[in-house]
């Protein structure tokens, strides 16, 4: 074999080496980036969650005949810290979602309520929660495209079944939460 046809097929392997090198790393980090946007979401859910104990209280203080729907919160809140997967995380946060939104449509009744402190404080911090969570979910979903993008294009995609890197799931809404909900007084 000649000197430069060797050289040659070094080169080739190097390059083929050193674009492997450099693809994994690119996965690496951008599957390190979906882990800490998930972890972002995680975070806010648990936010949230922390403020549903007081707020329930607070509500059944002027409510106690409304257990049905203290009990569907709380329910929620539980189904929320065992969701492990992205999948059950969106619909326990779904759940949790309209199990808030019937207890605070009990504040519509009692206008004392409405105007008590505490409540309009642990509105506020629901409300700034909600953004809170809204914005992960879009970072995440984000982080979550790229690195799904970059697992499905050509080369990375040999080096991605190669060492593994399977394909990462959306924080999506449910078919219910596309649904317009009705209030009815």
């Amino acid at each position: 074999m000649k000197k430069g046809a060797l050289i040659t097929i070094i080169a080739i392997i190097a390059v083929i080496i050193i674009g492997g090198i450099a693809s994994y790393n690119s996965l690496v980090s951008l599957d390190t980036k979906v882990e800490e946007q998930a972890a972002n979401i995680d975070t806010q859910l648990q936010r949230r969650a922390d403020l549903i104990p007081n707020l329930v209280n607070t509500v059944q203080g002027y409510a106690e005949h409304e257990t049905e729907v203290f009990t569907a919160v709380t329910e929620a809140r539980e189904k929320l810290f065992a969701a492990g997967s992205m999948e059950e995380k969106s619909e326990a946060n779904e759940e949790m979602s309209q199990a808030l939104g019937r207890l605070i449509a009990i504040s519509e009744s009692y206008p004392e309520l409405k105007s008590d402190t505490v409540f309009t404080n642990l509105m506020d911090e629901l409300a700034g929660a909600e953004n809170r969570i809204s914005y992960a979910r879009t970072e995440y979903n984000s982080s979550v495209a790229s690195f799904n993008k970059a697992i499905r294009t050509f080369p990375t995609v040999i080096f991605a079944k190669m060492m593994g890197f399977e394909k990462a799931q959306s924080f999506e809404a449910s078919e219910s939460a596309l649904e317009v909900p009705t209030v009815e007084f």
